[in-house]
């Protein structure tokens, strides 16, 4: 693939995408035949307002605001699919209104909202407080809630979205609102934005505003987005900062055979070659290698490992030939050891809708994440020499690699910021096996870090699109605090939080 492309297909977008959309588009036009003109618009001009710039800030009291906005947030249903994000727009359009700050919502299908605020600043390059609106669904039967209830007990705040990612979003509408409550003078635009559809790929939303609001990034310089954050495991807490992330590439493997009765089994048909395939493939390894960022990232926590890791991280580099260590490793943590390769997993499977009908078509589906430095071109030869000439391969989807530079005032702010309040704290450059938004915008050359101001407890991770996701009430406060200090310093001309 070529740099600043991107692919997708109709199946990757979902039904309603129009037919064409099976084919390579330059980044500059990826969206442009499937997402038209905005459906819905609202545009909310604030009234005059007596100044408030002499207002006090009331730091509890806002951290009081921030935990009942989180549990209402929670209790709006924004599953994807269908996504309903609208909904959730709407919510935020009704605290700009109350606050006398403009906005504008669109909606880049029915019911698919979108919403952004900016407070003026000066003219230095602006930044972005983005996160996404739409959550995964839930399973009720295996959560001892009802995911959708905001609940708050326990010190813990319950609900799908609570770690991914509307706390996130309300620790930055606290942050926002507290520069607008004060007026305090900014030297750069700080913009809330709340955007639809990451969770499916981010098509309806941060894509869709790019290629349909490409104005509202004009002299924007940063974005803080999810993707990282603080983890805190029996009391050590380990900050890491995104900076880059493994390139998703979605693919469809389709194969056919002839078709027959159940009863009167062939030599061969397209299940057994496609099963045939699938081992082969499964049992394939992609090069392990260490790359420049993932050293950082490694050599960076190596400390706050165990041996023989802690030794190991200080120099990956050394030990990704050894396929014993690399077996170790992917026991020991298979989140890290899937930075040190291309991975995949096999996820999907469609044949025959009827037990005693052979298929003459048979999918499976699989999700892989590339290195940042891998041609995907010479990646996807390699798959295909794997699967076979039977096994027609699919790409669904594919995003291009992008890595954000630590050496700019935003980063040095919010590792100062997070030091400050975590002074025995880890805190490395961080490159995730996921993907968030944030390559978007890494494509229109902002700077765009992952990190949420939270100490996510290691028992409380795998509510991350599990069971029983929560937040620490903690956390929502502390976050808030934080997340208005790293504006503070990075875009405002005078305190927020001390008195003036």
């Amino acid at each position: 693939m070529s740099p600043g492309a991107l692919w997708l297909s109709k199946a990757a977008i979902g039904r309603d995408a129009p037919d064409e959309l099976l084919v390579r588009m330059p980044r500059t036009t990826h969206l442009h035949r499937l997402l038209l003109a905005p459906l819905t618009v609202a545009v909310f001009t604030a009234a005059a307002h007596p100044s408030r710039v002499d207002a006090q800030l009331d730091l509890g009291a806002l951290q009081d605001e921030a935990v009942s906005w989180l549990q209402e947030y929670l209790r709006i249903n924004t599953v994807n699919p269908p996504g309903n994000e609208t909904a959730g727009a709407e919510f935020f359009a009704r605290i700009f209104e109350a606050e006398g700050i403009e906005y504008e919502m669109a909606e880049s299908a029915p019911g698919r909202g979108n919403i952004w605020a900016r407070i003026e600043g000066g003219d230095e390059p602006g930044i972005v407080l983005l996160h996404h609106i739409d959550v995964v669904p839930a399973d009720e039967r295996f959560w001892t809630t009802d995911p959708l209830s905001g609940d708050l007990r326990g010190g813990y705040l319950y609900g799908r979205g609570a770690l991914d990612t509307k706390t996130s979003g309300i620790l930055h509408l606290a942050a926002f609102l507290a520069l607008a409550r004060t007026e305090t003078p900014l030297n750069r635009d700080v913009i809330f934005m709340a955007t639809a559809d990451e969770e499916a790929g981010g098509f309806f939303g941060a894509g869709w505003l790019v290629e349909n609001r490409p104005e509202l990034f004009e002299n924007v310089g940063f974005l803080l987005n999810e993707g990282g954050g603080g983890s805190d495991v029996d009391g050590t807490v380990n900050f890491g900062l995104e900076v880059t992330q493994k390139v998703p590439y979605w693919l469809r493997l389709t194969a056919t055979g002839e078709p027959g009765h159940g009863s009167r089994p062939l030599i061969s048909y397209a299940s057994t070659e496609m099963i045939a395939a699938l081992e082969r493939f499964r049992l394939h390894q992609f090069e392990a290698r260490v790359i420049p960022a993932v050293d950082v990232h490694l050599s960076g926590i190596a400390d706050r490992h165990p041996e023989p890791w802690k030794s190991r991280f200080a120099d990956m580099a050394a030990h990704v030939g050894d396929p014993g260590v690399m077996r170790e490793f992917q026991i020991y943590d298979p989140g890290l050891h899937a930075l040190t390769r291309n991975t995949c997993s096999i996820t999907r499977f469609e044949g025959s809708n009827k037990i005693n009908v052979v298929s003459p078509e048979v999918a499976a589906e699989i999700d892989c994440r590339l290195l940042p430095d891998q041609d995907p071109d010479v990646w996807l030869a390699e798959v295909r020499s794997v699967l076979g000439p039977e096994i027609e391969v699919e790409v669904l989807m594919g995003f291009t690699p992008a890595v954000s530079s630590t050496d700019t005032e935003l980063y040095r702010t919010v590792r100062d910021v997070t030091l400050e309040e975590f002074p025995d704290a880890g805190f490395v450059p961080q490159v995730v096996g996921g993907f968030t938004d944030s390559h978007f915008f890494r494509d229109l050359d902002i700077t765009s870090y992952g990190y949420t101001a939270t100490a996510t407890p290691a028992e409380d991770a795998g509510g991350v699109h599990g069971n029983d996701e929560r937040v620490t009430e903690l956390n929502v406060r502390r976050g808030v605090s934080m997340t208005l200090r790293i504006l503070e310093r990075f875009a405002a001309t005078r305190p927020v939080l001390e008195d003036r």
